[in-house]
């Protein structure tokens, strides 16, 4: 393993050697029982920590080197201040996997249930009767698997968006895979959402690769019974660069593209015109949706899509999700109408 780029002090040709590389490995930072069992004395602790060739990072734990410690420094310093068997997880270890492009603050740690310590500034603990089988092996510094990374956000989510945020992330950046998943969850004897979970964990595998995917496919398709279409299709895009549109209703020529961002910056509205005028020149019917069409209004966002598949050669019927399900009402009496039964000029009804 590489050594980190740190600048040990002027005194390391008097350190043990013992902590000299470890002091490397561990990017410059070693704690105080660490320096004792390589032949420290307090003494020479206490003296490099005064003359400052140390500097005291948390209570017992030092880094070996001049200037201010970096993330990675950082992260050791958290891991050593909570002694043993403590690994970096939650949101830290989402970092650290990639799972997140933002530092985490606090820095997250699990350790084994059976200890009691107090947290050091800026660390957030956790306790786990499985600590020693959630870490990844060989991970510098230690932290937990990306599978265990997952189910740990999960269970701290607050709300089923956030669970299918960290779930359809860590397929789509290709971190983990469907088989690794459900290995996973089953031995966690507590797992809140555990049915959806299994069902999320399928959805993503199969190319969901965000929470608004995974709702079109849940609340939008699968409730009103449209029919399936090919996930994260390939296309060629202008100049030869390949891309994909999430949803393809190959039979029918219908594009489904789902936008889940919360704003709609001006500079990123050209690539999603881009997009729709390279499906109409496919002759493909290009339809884009956001959170609100499919979060707050799935019926109508269904009954428009089923509409445009039926102009295009569907022969199906969707179906109402509910009682009080507009589609119920809507193809109803459209259907009525083909066949004949009333006039297409009749009044909509009460009841009808």
């Amino acid at each position: 393993m590489s050594v980190p780029a740190v600048k040990l002090s002027g005194m390391e040709s008097e350190l043990p050697s013992t902590l000299r590389g470890l002091a490397r490995y561990q990017y410059g930072v070693v704690s105080r029982s660490q320096a004792l069992r390589a032949g420290l004395t307090a003494d020479m602790i206490k003296f490099r920590v005064r003359s400052d060739r140390w500097r005291q990072i948390h209570l017992g734990v030092y880094a070996t080197f001049t200037g201010f410690p970096g993330r990675r420094a950082q992260l050791w310093a958290a891991v050593l201040s909570a002694g043993p068997g403590a690994v970096l997880s939650h949101e830290t270890a989402a970092e650290l996997h990639r799972l997140t492009d933002q530092p985490s603050d606090p820095i997250h740690l699990t350790i084994p249930w059976q200890r009691r310590i107090a947290a050091a500034p800026g660390v957030s603990l956790h306790r786990s009767t499985r600590a020693g089988e959630i870490v990844l092996g060989h991970s510098n510094p230690p932290r937990t698997r990306v599978e265990e990374t997952v189910l740990d956000l999960t269970q701290a989510a607050a709300t089923f968006d956030d669970v299918c945020g960290w779930v359809t992330r860590a397929f789509a950046r290709d971190l983990t895979d469907e088989a690794r998943m459900r290995a996973a969850m089953p031995r966690r004897t507590k797992l809140r959402w555990r049915a959806d979970l299994y069902e999320l964990v399928a959805a993503a595998a199969g190319g969901d690769h965000s929470v608004l995917e995974y709702r079109y496919d849940r609340d939008v398709e699968q409730a009103h019974g449209l029919p399936e279409p090919v996930r994260q299709a390939p296309f060629a895009r202008p100049g030869g660069r390949g891309g994909r549109r999430d949803r393809l209703y190959r039979e029918y020529a219908v594009v489904v593209e789902l936008d889940g961002r919360l704003g709609h910056p001006a500079e990123t509205q050209w690539q999603d015109k881009a997009r729709d005028r390279a499906a109409a020149a496919e002759g493909l019917q290009s339809l884009r949706y956001g959170w609100t069409d499919v979060r707050q209004h799935p019926c109508a966002t269904a009954i428009e899509v089923a509409k445009v598949l039926r102009a295009r050669g569907w022969g199906g019927w969707p179906r109402a999700c509910s009682s009080g399900c507009p589609v119920q009402r809507e193809f109803r009496y459209r259907g009525v109408i083909e066949r004949g039964e009333i006039a297409a000029d009749t009044p909509v009804t009460a009841g009808r």
